[in-house]
């Protein structure tokens, strides 16, 4: 797509599949980014584990499992809403480059068949998936007990994920129709390195509209960070709550030099 901006509807059951599943998965690269930093311990190890990193992305494998299992738009994103809630549950766990592929296949498969009318059989989802029917079968029961088997997530918060992963995309690439002009884009979208967002953030609404298990504090991600400074494991959550305390910091920088 290089520089070019693309507009998306502003509810994510209109958002064509495609732009969904970059948007997803670049927030799931910037997650594996700064966790494959975090030492590994014995103690951490799960069932999510592989022994080497998938030598495909996790966006070609979102395509993968977009074309022959037609998932529905609420799955893929419920996807990172139970990432947030089992490292609320269990703060070890952590979505790297060895977990991210497992734990999508699995997510996607327990998902589709507890809240869609419409699914496919195990065989299918594990010869997409890349892994064998019985693995995923025990995939299936760990992910529902690390989840406590709370499967269920309301269209509100997908909402909130799927206006986060637009306003907080890496490149800025992304913005949501009626929100602002891709002439103006510069002030208000987000590099996790160096970009802007939105001022306010929606993860903070987020924590003050539902119940939910204590969050782990909010990770800044400094671009020079080494592994030896890398102590917490970033979650969804934490990005875009990054991502909206630098956009803050920029205001306060840029914006006396800019028309309003």
């Amino acid at each position: 797509m290089g520089s070019e901006r693309v507009e998306v509807p502003p509810v994510f059951e209109d958002a064509p599949v495609e732009h969904l599943i970059h948007l997803i998965a670049d927030m799931l690269d910037r997650l594996m980014a700064h966790n494959d930093r975090i030492p590994l311990s014995p103690e951490s190890l799960t069932r999510f584990h592989s022994r080497s990193a998938p030598a495909i992305s996790v966006l070609d494998y979102l395509k993968r499992i977009v074309r022959f299992t037609n998932v529905e738009k609420s799955c893929l994103l419920i996807t990172l809403y139970n990432i947030d809630q089992i490292c609320a549950r269990m703060p070890l766990f952590t979505l790297s480059s060895l977990t991210c592929h497992r734990f999508i296949i699995t997510s996607i498969t327990v998902s589709s068949k507890g809240l869609c009318d419409a699914f496919c059989p195990n065989n299918l989802y594990a010869r997409v998936g890349g892994i064998s029917v019985s693995e995923l079968n025990v995939l299936e029961r760990e992910f529902l007990s690390m989840i406590d088997w709370r499967l269920m997530c309301t269209r509100e918060i997908l909402q909130e994920y799927y206006v986060n992963l637009v306003r907080t995309h890496s490149a800025g690439t992304y913005y949501i129709s009626g929100t602002l002009s891709p002439s103006v884009s510069e002030e208000s979208d987000v590099d996790m390195d160096s970009g802007t967002s939105s001022p306010s953030s929606p993860t903070l609404a987020k924590q003050n509209q539902r119940p939910s298990p204590p969050e782990p504090t909010a990770v800044l991600i400094e671009p020079g960070a080494t592994a030896q400074d890398v102590t917490q494991r970033a979650t969804v959550e934490q990005n875009m709550a990054f991502a909206a305390l630098q956009q803050s910091n920029d205001c306060t920088v840029e914006r006396p030099n800019k028309r309003i």
